[in-house]
């Protein structure tokens, strides 16, 4: 009897193991490769698009580990500080491409700023403002068991104590099995 029990209880344990870490891993949303102005890519705008890029930026949030993809030809893309962004001016560029098709990860939360090493394509609007935000958020997943709809239920627990309303009803049917076992 007691075999049976301690075996039966290593199985509950490690169904329980399985199942919190396949809940750990539900919701964690992707990074994401963004190509920067979309099908335009980076070239200099048009006279009459010159805020074509902030207006991408806008349209689009960016979070740590994302990358910002620039395809372009004959030209070059600078990561500059807030003053060289402003100023239109390359000379102490952090970082700079000129290989037409160039990869920028996104490693820290806050702002980075972006302009063409051509000269006159960034005072005609071809640069770039990225806000970084922090990680990459947890979506809510379902719950683990739906429930048919009763009036006179409790309304259920917040969207944040999720994991242990999964917990508590994985223990709840554990020791259901527990006392079927043993009767």
């Amino acid at each position: 009897m007691w075999s049976s029990l301690l075996s039966f209880h290593g199985t509950c344990v490690l169904l329980l193991l399985t199942l919190v870490s396949m809940n750990d891993g539900f919701g964690v949303e992707a990074v994401k490769d963004f190509k920067v102005g979309d099908g335009f890519g980076w070239q200099e705008p048009g006279h009459n698009n010159t805020a074509m890029y902030s207006q991408w930026a806008t349209r689009n949030r960016f979070h740590v580990g994302d990358s910002l993809s620039f395809e372009y030809k004959n030209d070059s893309v600078l990561e500059v500080d807030k003053w060289g962004y402003y100023h239109c001016n390359s000379s102490n560029a952090t970082v700079a491409f000129n290989n037409g098709k160039s990869v920028f990860k996104l490693d820290r939360p806050g702002p980075f700023y972006f302009i063409s090493g051509t000269p006159d394509h960034c005072k005609n609007g071809q640069r770039l403002l990225v806000e970084v935000m922090g990680l990459h958020p947890i979506s809510q997943s379902p719950p683990a068991i739906a429930v048919p709809p009763d009036s006179y239920l409790a309304p259920g627990p917040l969207p944040s104590s999720g994991s242990l309303v999964s917990v508590t009803l994985l223990h709840s049917v554990l020791m259901s099995l527990v006392i079927v076992t043993i009767t």
